[in-house]
């Protein structure tokens, strides 16, 4: 039983009989009366089962993306109807205006849309509909909460897509190149031309020029049909803030970016995320939906607060294939978790494949270590420059081992990782 806010205004009308006639039992009758109300009213209250709810079907939508659930209310009482329905989400999927007054005649169908903007990855939940059926006098009503299933997919954002254009631009250009020539293991036929100065002697072909009045070359370009592996890292390292997004999300969109440009490419896309084990695998062959079938992979990962196992996502990497491919390591570059959990395993991944470091950075530590107007800031500054110096040393231990290191922050990752890829493009090492 709930009861509306006449309930408090009928007990203040109880004043006017009380000061006409000032009496205990006065106040007992006036009492009694608004209980037999509230009593008979909530007696003929139509019940809240006699409102059939079912939900359509929800689509999928990026973090950020608004969206609506609607649900389908008939009356199937045989009497009219003026509930009250609220439809209840967790809170992180934004629902907003959840609160619906209906009048429905027996047999009547309605829609209530409740607009939905997810503030979170993964699959959002509907809590229950709860419904509340007045009776005639308003006063009280009868109220039953029920479950309707309900759930919304939030993917990633995927915000970095804006770069895309202008880097497969440069991909076209790259592609579209008849002097892209480089010599050595990897690399696939071309065609015959005639020899200019500056051609690598090695690529002549003697067969072909002792065939044609002139020197004829071979020229080559890269192979097409690389692979990508990437390599998400949901360790706790990943759940720092910077700039109040987590650093797993920053990651997450610089491997769209990155998956989406290599797909394009003719590049094979292999992903992995992990810490302790591996939390989400996709092998793809390439194609447009790349990106899309990432988001679905990335959708329900969360940081979890335990060292990365690196040994173990170093062997996943393995598992997928032997052969020769760019190995992105989406993990920030934090000094001690670098140092003691994946610089024992480089070895191991740069004997076989190009290995990339791909790492936010937190501006934040910039701006600490230039402001030293007092003396509070001096003491910052110097603890920013002693991680400042930690990080670069580290970066050096990785270019000493073969790994190339993106640092930057978050908004300049996605474009600079798919510069470092079109890059090791355009020099035929990928």
């Amino acid at each position: 039983m709930a009861f509306s806010g006449r309930v408090p205004l009928l007990l203040l009308l109880g004043l006017l009989p009380v000061v006409l006639r000032p009496a205990r039992g006065t106040v007992w009758l006036w009492l009694l009366a608004v209980v037999v109300l509230i009593l008979i009213d909530w007696a003929l209250a139509p019940r809240p089962g006699g409102l059939s709810l079912t939900r359509r079907p929800l689509e999928t939508v990026r973090l950020g993306q608004p969206t609506e659930t609607v649900l389908v209310a008939a009356n199937e009482s045989g009497r009219p109807m003026r509930p009250q329905v609220r439809d209840a989400w967790q809170p992180t999927a934004g629902a907003s205006g959840n609160r619906h007054r209906v009048r429905l005649g027996p047999g009547d169908r309605t829609l209530l849309r409740t607009p939905l903007l997810p503030r979170r990855r993964g699959d959002l939940r509907a809590f229950g509909v709860t419904v509340r059926s007045p009776g005639p006098l308003g006063l009280a009503a009868r109220q039953a909460t029920r479950i309707v299933p309900g759930t919304v997919r939030a993917l990633p954002p995927f915000d970095s897509r804006k770069h895309l254009p202008s880097r497969l631009a440069r991909l076209r250009e790259l592609d579209g190149r008849s002097a892209v020539r480089v010599r050595g293991q990897g690399t696939e036929f071309d065609s015959l031309r005639e020899y200019v100065r500056g051609d690598d002697v090695r690529s002549i072909d003697w067969r072909a020029t002792a065939r044609s009045a002139g020197v004829v070359v071979r020229t080559w370009q890269p192979e097409r049909d690389r692979r990508v592996v990437l390599v998400l890292d949901t360790s706790r390292v990943s759940a720092g803030r910077v700039d109040d997004v987590p650093r797993l999300d920053s990651a997450m969109d610089a491997a769209l970016l990155l998956a989406a440009l290599a797909a394009r490419a003719g590049d094979r896309v292999d992903f992995l995320a992990g810490d302790r084990r591996v939390r989400s695998r996709l092998r793809a062959t390439g194609g447009r939906d790349v990106a899309r079938n990432l988001q679905e992979s990335m959708a329900d990962l969360e940081p979890v607060i335990a060292e990365a196992n690196w040994s173990a996502l170093a062997g996943a990497v393995t598992g997928l294939g032997r052969r020769h491919a760019l190995v992105v390591l989406l993990t920030p570059l934090e000094p001690s978790a670098v140092e003691e959990g994946l610089l024992p395993v480089l070895p191991t991944l740069t004997r076989h494949h190009r290995v990339v470091l791909a790492s936010v950075r937190d501006p934040a530590l910039d701006r600490l270590a230039t402001s030293r107007d007092d003396l509070a800031q001096v003491y910052d500054a110097a603890a920013a420059e002693q991680v400042l110096h930690r990080r670069r040393r580290t970066a050096e231990l990785l270019h000493a081992l073969g790994v190339h290191v993106v640092d930057t922050d978050a908004e300049r990752l996605p474009p600079a990782l798919a510069d470092h890829y079109l890059d090791l493009k355009a020099r035929g090492l990928l």
